[in-house]
């Protein structure tokens, strides 16, 4: 990342640049743990609740009230639209964070942005994961992100920032390639639901 001072598009240069210095310097810093605790509600409805982390060496408690998620599906797919299904959450994660690693980038490299957009969509196949056809995948088979950006910049900074935001965004990198995940059920007393 390339030195400025002060704010810009809303970031803290000088505090960016640091929180980077610092974890080039110590890397036990860079291990971030982060957690959500879901629960069914009935249907198609479900809830997350999301607070607590480990970052930078320790547990964080910054968060005083947990960001409280509704997830379901529209009636199309048997639910009463509770909130958004959980393709659609993947879709809004996506586009959070490439747009806060094109913002960051921006703004490390002197680039000052006045609006930021972008459309998503995510195609799927429901008989994938209704088990209706074994050859058609269970999730989106493609997305689609258009962004929309003005700002300081030459078109070719503007094109740089959106490389920028696919090589470094971390939900781009977990949407892009294979991630181990583990999945288990919790037995005898470890059933108990937080």
């Amino acid at each position: 990342m390339k030195t400025n001072k002060g704010m810009l598009n809303g970031i803290d240069v000088d505090r960016l640049l640091a929180t980077a210095d610092a974890i080039g310097k110590e890397t036990s810093l860079a291990t971030f743990r982060f957690r959500a605790r879901n629960s069914w509600v009935r249907g198609a409805h479900n809830r997350s609740t999301i607070q607590d982390f480990y970052g930078a060496g320790q547990e964080d408690s910054s968060r005083t009230t947990p960001f409280v998620l509704h997830g379901g599906e529209p009636p199309v797919l048997l639910g009463e639209n509770e909130g958004p299904n959980a393709g659609e959450y993947v879709l809004h994660a996506l586009a959070g964070c490439l747009t806060t690693t094109l913002v960051l980038y921006a703004a490390a490299r002197g680039i000052r942005l006045d609006e930021v957009r972008s459309t998503l969509e995510g195609d799927v196949d429901a008989r994938g994961f209704l088990g209706l056809d074994e050859s058609v995948r269970n999730g989106f088979e493609k997305v689609r992100v258009t962004f929309q950006v003005k700002g300081d910049a030459t078109d070719e900074q503007l094109e740089e920032l959106c490389r920028l935001a696919q090589d470094r965004s971390p939900v781009f990198d977990i949407v892009t390639r294979p991630v181990p995940v583990e999945v288990k059920l919790a037995r005898g007393a470890d059933r108990k639901v937080a």
